[in-house]
């Protein structure tokens, strides 16, 4: 479907109604107390469930107004914040209004876009979701290329901060207790995995990714790679290096989807202005495919993300086989996070240019 939608004015009565909650959210305080411990035993390997409570499985709310959860929607764009802003006026995802929302950029490295979030990326979601009533706004990081102070320091995060108020909030530094760990059963981590507790305790998390490929194992990195920047590598009086774990391991792009079964995300933002299409994720074959996307479904995202990357030419790794057979989605489907096939998802766009694109990109999704 390459038209816009039609608006539903009556969507939030109608999830009141239904007693839906209109946000995204992480663990509600009430479920955290279950889900996992505040502090690890000796073993590293909490016995309690793998999976999210029956209470987090539900459908996304979206689906109860009739919208479809797996929408994604495609800007034809080179200037970002006007992508991003018509791209989230289409979308109509979950309000903001008076909730804690945290944003997650990609902070691997400081060096330009696309190896990391442009600052005018995170600026202009800062002005949308303080825009739509958002009590208070978090931005962290933790990278893994570069020293994370610094990164965030030359992609200007604190002057932002100081400018709109927002908090910032750099992991690396963060505290023992600062750490929520997450048990290995289920999962291919070993010792299971840390997640920082500022993601958990929003009310709203909004990932905003770049569109590239990774040369060290993920073979891409949209939005279920950009939840490992909210994994410890290590947590303090812990010895363990999850981040060597990781990318030592063979079944490394099976490890990043499962990290994304401890969150639902309220918006997913893909900057595609430009684009890595080979090497990555600090510096790359780049190309300029002038394109935003914005969904709430990760797996749908990073489906069209992947057909952009293959429609553009990219490695070998990231155009063999299908999308679907692609480790991290096929993962990510297993545990239910999202879209499980292409004819799941909807393209959404408004003007020509953008249908155009989509049309292009359908045969490279399927």
């Amino acid at each position: 479907m390459s038209a816009q939608s039609p608006k539903q004015p009556s969507r939030r009565k109608l999830l009141k109604r239904l007693g839906w909650f209109t946000g995204a959210i992480a663990l509600p305080p009430t479920l955290r107390a279950f889900a996992v411990p505040s502090q690890p035993p000796a073993n590293l390997n909490p016995a309690i469930p793998s999976m999210l409570p029956p209470e987090l499985a539900l459908p996304m709310p979206l689906a109860a107004a009739g919208l479809n959860p797996h929408r994604v929607v495609l800007v034809k764009a080179t200037d970002r914040a006007t992508g991003i802003r018509r791209a989230i006026e289409l979308l109509q995802p979950p309000s903001f209004s008076g909730k804690r929302v945290f944003i997650k950029p990609n902070y691997n490295t400081g060096d330009p876009a696309p190896a990391a979030t442009a600052p005018v990326v995170l600026e202009t979601l800062v002005q949308e979701i303080q825009g739509a009533g958002a009590s208070q706004i978090s931005v962290g990081d933790r990278s893994g290329m570069a020293e994370t102070r610094s990164a965030m320091q030359r992609m200007q995060v604190f002057s932002l901060a100081e400018r709109y108020g927002f908090n910032s909030i750099v992991f690396d530094e963060l505290g023992r207790e600062d750490w929520q760990y997450f048990p290995a059963e289920g999962t291919n981590w070993s010792r299971g995995f840390a997640i920082a507790r500022p993601v958990l305790a929003a009310d709203a998390i909004v990932n905003a990714c770049c569109l590239k490929t990774h040369r060290f194992g993920g073979h891409f990195t949209l939005s279920l790679k950009n939840t490992i920047g909210m994994v410890a590598r290590r947590v303090p009086g812990d010895g363990h290096d999850y981040m060597r774990e990781l990318h030592r391991s063979a079944n490394q792009r099976l490890m990043i989807a499962e990290v994304n079964k401890v969150y639902r995300p309220a918006l997913i933002v893909i900057d595609g202005v430009d684009a890595f299409v080979g090497g990555g994720p600090e510096q790359g074959q780049r190309v300029s495919p002038g394109v935003i996307l914005a969904s709430t479904d990760r797996i749908a995202i990073d489906a069209v993300g992947i057909a952009i990357l293959r429609m553009l030419g990219t490695t070998r790794e990231v155009s063999s086989g299908s999308i679907w057979s692609q480790a991290q989605i096929r993962r990510a489907a297993d545990l239910g996070l999202g879209a499980a096939s292409a004819d799941r998802i909807e393209l959404v766009t408004a003007d020509s240019a953008s249908a155009q694109m989509a049309d292009q990109v359908r045969p490279f999704l399927s």
